[in-house]
């Protein structure tokens, strides 16, 4: 059976696809038929004149994943602004049933699958006579979370009150992921030292600016 995580973030522009693009080169160079999947981008990039879903065409660009970008991202928005606002102005509502029928058919495709979010964790999708928000998605799709955080100043408020939410929407959370990490930053080593012990959350990975490739130990995945 198919497996997959879901990549969310303490909040937006924290690495979340920096993260995702080197999780899919991991398993890919394991051997792993690993792919990526988005369900709503907003902020989409003019790349050479056409509308591109930039994360998703980062994703491929660092991982090797032979596909179209656009066809890896279910609701594509140009509006640089969150996923339920830029729907609107956009008029194209987010529909939970295409999130799951897409979903459904990448899972037959891979036998993992790296699953990004959009924003942080309370991000609302849509908002408008339907309320559907970004822990109303992981919990469709049925996948636990792997949480990215900075690694400096900030980050253990941050970063606790993101997985302490998690936690209480009934959401498992698999590890944090530190980004910008500095591995003789005396501030950065104490947030790992103390984000663990506050959340009760393992740092899973630690990935330093600028890094080509994570340090991750793949079972923590599951089987695959």
């Amino acid at each position: 059976m198919s497996k997959g995580i879901f990549v969310t973030a303490t909040g937006t522009d924290v690495g979340k696809t920096f993260v995702s693009a080197l999780i899919v080169k991991k398993l890919r160079e394991e051997k792993i038929n690993a792919g990526y999947y988005k369900a709503v981008l907003s902020g989409a990039e003019y790349i050479e004149g056409k509308l591109i879903a930039g994360d998703a065409h980062a994703v491929c660009r660092v991982s090797g994943l032979q596909a179209e970008a656009n066809s890896l991202v279910s609701y594509i928005y140009k509006t640089p602004v969150s996923p339920h606002l830029a729907a609107q102005l956009e008029g194209s509502s987010v529909e939970m049933d295409k999130l799951k029928t897409d979903f459904t058919a990448f899972k037959k495709a891979y036998d993992f699958l790296t699953v990004e979010g959009s924003g942080g964790i309370i991000c609302p999708v849509r908002l408008d006579d339907e309320k559907i928000m970004l822990t109303d998605v992981i919990m469709a799709l049925g996948l636990d979370v792997i949480v990215v955080a900075l690694s400096g100043l900030g980050t253990i408020n941050a970063t606790v009150l993101t997985t302490e939410y998690a936690k209480q929407m009934g959401i498992n959370v698999r590890g944090i992921i530190f980004n910008h990490y500095e591995k003789d930053n005396f501030m950065h080593i104490d947030n790992k030292k103390q984000v663990e012990a506050l959340s009760g959350v393992p740092v899973i990975a630690c990935v330093p600016g600028g890094a080509t490739d994570i340090d991750i130990d793949t079972d923590l995945f599951g089987e695959i």
